[in-house]
């Protein structure tokens, strides 16, 4: 899952201001909720309180991608500007992505998150720090595991205070449901594609890994934040239809950036070592491609390095090599250029306003754009 953000909007247009003005209502919100979380969880022992800590830590972080498009999805339907129920679900959408990713960091045994210990890791150290008995790794993930599951009870419990528009069988309700079956669906044929090995039917190993990015990432990074805003807003099955036209491919086109940056990004930019995704072994689009279009020979070096953790420098860099004369990178970077141009053309037909119209142009471009 992805860590990349949308950048944060900072001129004084109409657009910038007012997400400006979401982005610090959404963080009072957030303090504000999480601070009455805190109350419970002294009340239970101080020693519990660090799990919130580390949840509130990754929470304050980022630039509200997925909450900025639950906002316009919600302005684009008429919803009235800085509206409390935007402001709630952009709450519960935020915890939700802070449990993906510290789940997703476990899973991945990745270290860094936004170029700091990741929730594990911070877990593991602080057990090293003081010296406590048993096996540091495992406190470390044991205690990511109870903080990520407790994103998921914050998550529902914002969700649910924004009140009857949020309730049982309405039409937002039922997004959110269903965005959080998809992505553990998802999540878990991700780590199935990396057990079944290279062998598995390798002529569909690119169908499978589209639809491992669709479900993983591309619906709840962009798809569902759009539609729940809308239908929190009360929006028509029309517009609903056009939200998801245009947030799908641009979903997909969001996560295929990331899936490069995994293996071509700058780590100075991106925060994560070089080749991180290659040490983990992700079976992504990107990799499908290298491993149907590459040859033979590159096939074998893909399939002996990818998910080796001690890959070092040059190994990544002859992996990078192997994997763009293949010609897989410039058919992920095609179809990212594909999505990109559907998601835009559906975008300038929408029936919304200028100004919701502008604002999701500026989000879109910025998430397939982005290098970090």
């Amino acid at each position: 899952m992805s860590q990349a953000e949308a950048p944060t909007a900072t001129g004084t247009d109409p657009v910038s201001h007012e997400q400006d003005a979401y982005r610090k209502q959404l963080s009072a919100d957030l303090e504000e909720f999480l601070g009455q979380q805190r109350k419970v969880l002294e009340d239970v022992s101080e020693e519990s309180v660090p799990l919130l800590g580390a949840v509130h830590s990754l929470a304050k972080g980022g630039k509200r991608m997925r909450a900025l498009l639950n906002y316009w999805g919600w302005r684009g339907a008429g919803g009235e500007p800085l509206g409390a129920p935007a402001v709630r679900s952009g709450v519960a959408l935020e915890l939700f992505q802070s449990a993906a990713l510290i789940h997703d960091d476990i899973i991945d045994r990745s270290d860094t998150r936004r170029g700091a210990p990741s929730v594990h890791r911070h877990f593991a150290n602080r057990h090293a720090e003081a010296q406590w008995f048993l096996d540091a790794s495992h406190f470390g993930s044991s205690a990511a595991i109870l903080a990520g599951d407790l994103c998921l009870v914050l998550s529902e419990e914002a969700f649910t205070s924004v009140g009857e528009r949020s309730g049982y069988a309405t039409r937002a309700r039922a997004l959110f449901n269903r965005m959080r079956t998809e992505v553990m669906a998802g999540q878990y044929l991700d780590i199935l594609e990396e057990v079944v090995g290279p062998g598995h039917e390798p002529e569909r190993a690119v169908v499978r890994a589209r639809n491992i990015l669709r479900y993983k990432s591309a619906k709840y990074s962009i798809e569902h934040p759009l539609a729940i805003g809308g239908a929190l807003a009360g929006a028509s099955d029309e517009l609903l239809a056009a939200y998801s036209a245009f947030s799908l491919p641009l979903g997909e086109a969001f996560q295929l950036r990331d899936d490069v940056l995994g293996v071509f990004g700058d780590p100075a930019v991106t925060g994560k070592p070089a080749g991180d995704d290659l040490r983990e072994g992700k079976r992504t689009v990107l990799i499908a491609y290298a491993l149907s279009g590459g040859s033979d020979a590159a096939k074998r070096e893909i399939t002996a390095g990818l998910g080796r953790p001690d890959l070092d420098d040059d190994a990544v860099a002859s992996l990078r090599q192997v994997i763009e004369d293949s010609g897989a990178l410039a058919t992920t970077e095609a179809l990212i250029a594909e999505h990109t141009e559907q998601a835009f053309s559906t975008l300038a037909e929408m029936a919304v306003d200028e100004q919701t119209r502008s604002a999701l142009e500026s989000l879109a471009h910025a998430a397939v754009t982005r290098t970090a």
